[in-house]
């Protein structure tokens, strides 16, 4: 896969979505810290804890934030295909669905959905990528 290459219909290129995926995941695999100060001291038995401050958290906002207004479309399209709202032959009507309820908040939106990595992958399936490549060359692999 090409770093950089936008996916048929979408514009996003599978590695953005593989560091989407990636870093959702993360956040996911956390569990509600039993004590959340809110500081930056956490020890490192708290990795797994997730706590207002967290870096993962706050990266993968910000990189969904950082998106252009077609990027963010494309992904949240991509999520709405992966847990089943579109089939992959209606991009068009995903696209044109994200793009119409498009808010200021869609790194809020997206995050919010317990299973975004799973969705995220899902499409891409779906639509023929490689999750494994497109994960690979989000992280440099």
């Amino acid at each position: 896969m090409q770093r950089g290459v936008l996916m048929a219909g979408l514009e996003i290129s599978p590695t953005k979505v593989g560091f989407v995926i990636v870093k959702a995941r993360e956040c996911a695999a956390k569990v509600g810290a039993w004590d959340d100060g809110a500081t930056s001291d956490h020890d490192a038995d708290s990795i797994l804890e997730s706590f207002s401050d967290d870096a993962t958290l706050a990266e993968l906002k910000e990189f969904i934030h950082d998106l252009n207004e077609d990027e963010q479309v494309s992904l949240v399209a991509l999520a709405w295909i992966g847990r089943g709202s579109f089939g992959p032959d209606e991009i068009d009507d995903a696209l044109e669905t994200a793009r119409a309820e498009r808010t200021n908040r869609t790194a809020d939106y997206l995050i919010g959905m317990p299973l975004l990595s799973d969705y995220l992958e899902e499409a891409l399936d779906r639509l023929g990528y490689s999750v494994e490549d497109a994960e690979d060359d989000a992280m440099g692999d």
